[in-house]
């Protein structure tokens, strides 16, 4: 199969991709361009081309790992979010497009033109911090995770994007914030039940358990975050979450019972219930 076109392959990788990816086509493109080195625009450019037997090699053993579920950004070691390119590995999770929704809530609550001090909670690759520390220069910004491999991958790509005003610690929630008082905090912890099954099929089951699965509800770590951060928040700072589509209620609920006001739900692009936010009085 070497001595066959990029237009080719690309037929035959969609069609084995098919079963597994809801974007078989794309999947096929990153992947091959990847091989290449190239963009994907060169496989639109020069679709008569023949695949060399290296890249032929590396495209058909990526192709076999996409086959069994493995995500592209696990395969690639890439993923983009918020114009970022960022470093992602098995033991993060990959940033998600519905995850920009906090980014921009985030963006609207912090002034552009003074210091702020912003704390992201189960930061993992660094994703919603270094997308704040990029639109917020004047930030100071402090990632946590429990995990001192994804703080690794975090600093890697603060290093990478020379973003230097993110402060990376280690530790759970709002545990290395003790001490200190922050404008917002923002996180993405996990939040899906442990009863689900989903977290076992496709994609998500490449994905680290302890950032997806959070208790028999998937509650967990949203009740410990709610219930911990106003000890880290300035008088009228924001405690911004990102929760399940089923956890709209819940969640602004447990807001309001620890004493949040201005509690508002927000829906993704979807229509998902997908973020909640309140603001400790002050």
């Amino acid at each position: 199969m070497n001595a066959i076109t990029f237009r080719e392959w690309l037929i035959i990788a969609t069609q084995q991709l098919a079963e597994v990816s809801e974007l078989p086509r794309l999947d096929a493109e990153l992947l091959l361009a990847a091989a290449l080195g190239q963009t994907r625009s060169t496989l639109h450019a020069w679709p008569e081309r023949m695949l060399e037997p290296e890249p032929a090699a590396c495209f058909t053993a990526w192709l076999e790992r996409r086959c069994s579920g493995e995500p592209v950004a696990y395969i690639l070691g890439h993923r983009e979010f918020w114009s970022l390119e960022l470093q992602v590995t098995p033991d993060t999770l990959i940033p998600r497009p519905e995850t920009e929704l906090l980014v921009e809530l985030a963006l609207e609550r912090l002034p552009v033109n003074r210091p702020v001090k912003v704390a992201d909670l189960g930061t993992g690759s660094g994703a919603i911090a270094l997308a704040l520390a990029a639109e917020r220069p004047q930030a100071r910004i402090v990632a946590t995770d429990q995990s001192s491999a994804a703080l690794a991958v975090a600093w890697r790509n603060a290093q990478r994007l020379n973003i230097t005003h993110v402060e990376f610690r280690q530790g759970d929630w709002c545990t290395p914030l003790a001490g200190e008082r922050f404008e917002l905090i923002v996180t993405n912890p996990p939040y899906v039940a442990a009863t689900d099954c989903r977290w076992q099929e496709g994609e998500l089951r490449f994905e680290p358990a302890a950032a997806l699965i959070s208790g028999a509800e998937g509650l967990d770590a949203l009740q410990i975050i709610i219930a911990t951060a106003p000890d880290c928040l300035q008088s009228s700072g924001w405690l911004l979450l990102e929760h399940g589509y089923d956890q709209g209620e819940a969640v602004p609920a447990l807001l309001r019972k620890r004493g949040f006001v201005q509690v508002s739900d927000y829906q993704d692009a979807a229509g998902l219930s997908r973020s909640s936010c309140g603001r400790w009085p002050g």
